[in-house]
């Protein structure tokens, strides 16, 4: 085969490839459009080993897409929520939050403890946010953390500062 023919097959390839993955990214697309609440393959499963355990909530793992108010390294930590009210009071507080956010919904609730999941809006990632109101000291110890991959972009720190600022509205 010669030379020309060569070239002229790989770039047929090289085109093809680009269409093919163009089409995806548009189907992909379309069905977030239409779908926007949908689970996607990268949702991931949700955990089994979440809640409080003797006082303490699940440790971030060793990836950078988690932060844990609970946590004593400085990559994950974050500060606890502060609360006025009574606890039952500030979970409700928190509940109400995470109600008005888009793709957030609420798993499991008690009236120290709330578990929600919230979804990113195109690729359907899952992050797991669990929070553990203590009367004692008025805190609210928080862990968020995404399901799947390495990094999170700051998405979660972002997230539970949001919370933070909103909570203080209350």
């Amino acid at each position: 085969m010669s030379a020309a023919k060569e070239n002229t097959k790989s770039i047929n390839l090289s085109l093809l490839t680009v269409v093919l993955l163009l089409l995806v990214v548009v189907i992909w697309v379309g069905i977030r459009l239409v779908f926007p609440d949908s689970s996607t393959i990268l949702a991931g499963m949700r955990p089994e080993n979440l809640g409080i355990r003797e006082g303490k909530l699940l440790s971030c793992p060793t990836t950078p897409n988690c932060v844990s108010s609970q946590s004593t390294d400085a990559e994950h930590t974050i500060e606890p929520l502060t609360y006025q009210s009574s606890t039952t009071e500030a979970i409700a507080n928190l509940k109400s939050i995470i109600q008005s956010q888009e793709r957030a919904k609420i798993i499991a609730e008690t009236d120290n403890y709330l578990y929600a999941e919230f979804a990113s809006h195109w690729m359907g990632f899952v992050d797991d946010v669990e929070f553990y109101a203590n009367e004692a000291t008025e805190k609210i110890d928080v862990r968020s953390a995404s399901r799947l991959g390495e990094s999170d972009l700051g998405v979660n720190r972002q997230r539970v500062e949001s919370i933070r600022n909103q909570l203080k509205s209350f």
